[in-house]
């Protein structure tokens, strides 16, 4: 049997670039890679209500992380790397993630993009803009949207950076500029 491989939890801000990060990296790394965004987009956006509704878009956000999450354990658990960008937006998201990592003999590590502000909404707005295979949402994200999930973004303090790494430029400028903590 493989020795069990690292569950790379990839995290930042709205627009930080953690899509275009964790396609690289899965690349490099010879990864599994999950994507909240693409799981959504391809299970549930599609069934949507009309009006935005954060409590169904939350209730289906936690079923597919719940899976994404027991799929990539059982790959980390055989020895393939895993990288999770599924919006671990809090402190206590992150803990619990880590938490379940370890009740089940695996390690995590994690990976903060870092990115001003007027940088991710620059982004946003070009995200926005892309359609066909480029488009990475079913809807486009308001200004509003950006800010109210701006309240919700922890980003990561104290223990939590321990052997963390860190871009302060994202995936998307050319070469990243990395330092573990």
């Amino acid at each position: 049997m493989a020795d069990p491989a690292t569950i790379h939890l990839v995290i930042g801000a709205t627009g930080a670039g953690k899509t275009t990060y964790a396609r690289s990296f899965a690349d490099e790394l010879g990864a599994i890679r999950f994507s909240i965004d693409e799981w959504m987009q391809a299970l549930f956006w599609m069934d949507a209500p009309p009006a935005p509704d954060i409590a169904w878009a939350l209730a289906r956000v936690e079923r597919a992380r719940d899976l994404i999450w027991r799929t990539a354990a059982d790959a980390a658990r055989r020895g393939c790397p895993a990288i999770l960008e599924i919006g671990l937006t809090t402190r206590a998201d992150r803990a619990a993630m880590g938490e379940r990592a370890r009740a089940a003999g695996l390690s995590t590590r994690l990976h903060w993009l870092d990115v001003p502000v007027e940088e991710r909404w620059r982004r946003v707005q070009a995200r926005n803009s892309a359609t066909g295979p480029a488009a990475q949402l079913a809807f486009a994200i308001t200004r509003a949207m950006f800010d109210e999930v701006e309240t919700m973004w922890e980003a990561p303090t104290g223990a939590e950076l321990d052997g963390a790494v860190v871009s302060s430029t994202g995936a998307s400028q050319g070469a990243r500029r990395q330092s573990e903590i």
